[in-house]
């Protein structure tokens, strides 16, 4: 693979809060793999493939702005490599991750899609909708007020009014599910798949898992969860992938939250072998 020239892409720290540094670190790894392996990585910022520094044939990235989109999606139809696909990260954003993901009968929460200016108290009213979280639709979120968890309709509606004044003119609000939360982390086409409950594990420095705070076994069908992430990734068009799902004591699941290559911050050593196994993978097709 030494003629192999990979392009690299960080992502921005607009787009990594509170995660700057463990989002850095899977992509960083994820290199130091492919090096191992005889290919020549140059690393670049969101901002330097968006003033078009980046000309490699083949580009792994976690990129989220949405000006890197129609760069990435060019690069696609243009015949490059593109891992993951910019179409699948904007299909990661949150209104359209919720209409594919609704209409592709993936478990996932009510939801209404509305812009931030209009009336919503009756609607929710009228469907049974109480407590809920209210998410910007437009892109990913920046700031921790971009997903806001809310106890009445009364209250959505005086966050889409905040919403709207900070110039966002799209909002999806999820009902609010009650349960355990559990996050999940996968790479298509490979037999790698991880999931934990994140309040009831501790990790070492490593990344390794130390003893779950109770017992850490599957309350719900671990092979059923698996198909639901599996065909989320597939109709989302994402090969590197994470997110996050509510199991309610009945062990029924709900996908909540759907990423593109995540921060994989309690296993990301392990994680970065099979995303470069993989990345190498489709190189090979790809030729």
């Amino acid at each position: 693979m030494a003629d192999t020239k990979i392009a690299a892409i960080l992502r921005a720290g607009a787009y990594s809060p509170n995660h700057i540094g463990n989002d850095a670190a899977i992509i960083n790894l994820t290199c130091e793999q492919l090096r191992k392996r005889g290919c020549e990585v140059k690393t670049y910022s969101e901002e330097q493939l968006i003033a078009g520094a980046v000309k490699e044939p083949i580009v792994i990235h976690m990129c989220r702005d949405q000006r890197s989109f129609p760069i990435l999606q060019a690069m696609e139809d243009s015949g490059n490599l593109v891992i993951n696909s910019g179409y699948g990260v904007e299909n990661c954003t949150r209104e359209r991750l919720t209409r594919i993901l609704l209409g592709s009968g993936i478990p996932y929460p009510k939801s209404l899609m509305v812009n931030t200016n209009q009336t919503v108290t009756e609607q929710m009213e009228r469907i049974g909708m109480e407590r809920a979280w209210i998410k910007r639709g437009d892109t990913y979120a920046m700031h921790k007020e971009d997903v806001t968890y809310v106890r009445h309709p009364e209250e959505a509606q005086e966050v889409l009014q905040e919403y709207f004044l900070r110039g966002i003119k799209r909002a999806v609000i999820n009902r609010h599910l009650d349960g355990d939360q559990v996050k999940f982390y996968g790479v298509r086409d490979t037999d790698y798949f991880y999931c934990f409950y994140p309040f009831e594990k501790k990790y070492s420095s490593k990344g390794d898992d130390k003893a779950p705070k109770r017992g850490g076994e599957a309350r719900f069908d671990l092979a059923k969860f698996r198909d639901a992430c599996t065909r989320a990734a597939d109709i989302l068009d994402i090969r590197i992938y994470g997110g996050d799902a509510i199991v309610a004591p009945d062990g029924t699941f709900s996908i909540i939250d759907f990423n593109d290559w995540p921060s994989f911050a309690p296993c990301r050593v392990e994680a970065s072998a099979v995303i470069a196994r993989a990345i190498l993978a489709e190189i090979k097709k790809h030729r």
